[in-house]
């Protein structure tokens, strides 16, 4: 057992050491590839497409050019490899950053012991992040709003930062058992 995780049994502060960054991101990864598998088997069982993240590729590098809104013209236009890699790329680093932000807010403790709750909150309120920078910035408007049916695009959108919360309780709940073993 290393020192960090006995000093975390003694209540102790667990400081940022490599052992942390490497249990956040990987935290951040298996967090997000629980939200991707909940997104196919949605898909697969009940017709529900994801997002095209060629299309969040391409807002991407539209932001990295100084525009902010993809122009609708772009929206409609098939994507390429580079674009969906890019979005894909995206797609984890804010899975990581998130993990990253909750490891801030609560500690490094969290990911040895993760308290469900507050775990699932924090994932759910990460719902912000598309209903407020991703949506508008798709040209979908804040939280949706220019789509036929928002209120449907919403509740999805909650659904699925809640499977993200689920999947940072599951990941790191992974991690730390996977601690334990010799």
């Amino acid at each position: 057992m290393t020192a960090q995780r006995q000093s975390v049994k003694k209540g102790q502060h667990m400081g940022w050491s490599a052992e942390v960054v490497a249990r956040t991101v990987a935290t951040g990864i298996g967090a997000t590839m629980v939200m991707d598998v909940a997104g196919l088997l949605r898909a697969r069982l009940f017709g529900v497409p994801g997002l095209d993240w060629g299309l969040v590729g391409r807002w991407a590098a539209g932001i990295a050019r100084g525009r902010f809104l993809l122009p609708p013209g772009q929206v409609a236009r098939a994507t390429t490899p580079s674009e969906r890699l890019a979005g894909w790329g995206l797609h984890y680093s804010v899975g990581i950053v998130l993990a990253a932000g909750l490891t801030l807010l609560c500690g490094p403790a969290w990911l040895i012991s993760p308290p469900l709750l507050p775990v699932l909150g924090y994932g759910t309120a990460t719902v912000v992040l598309p209903f407020f920078i991703l949506q508008p910035g798709l040209g979908l408007g804040v939280a949706a709003r220019k789509v036929p049916t928002p209120w449907l695009a919403r509740r999805r959108s909650v659904v699925t930062h809640a499977i993200f919360g689920c999947g940072l309780y599951l990941s790191a709940r992974a991690g730390a058992l996977l601690q334990l073993l010799p």
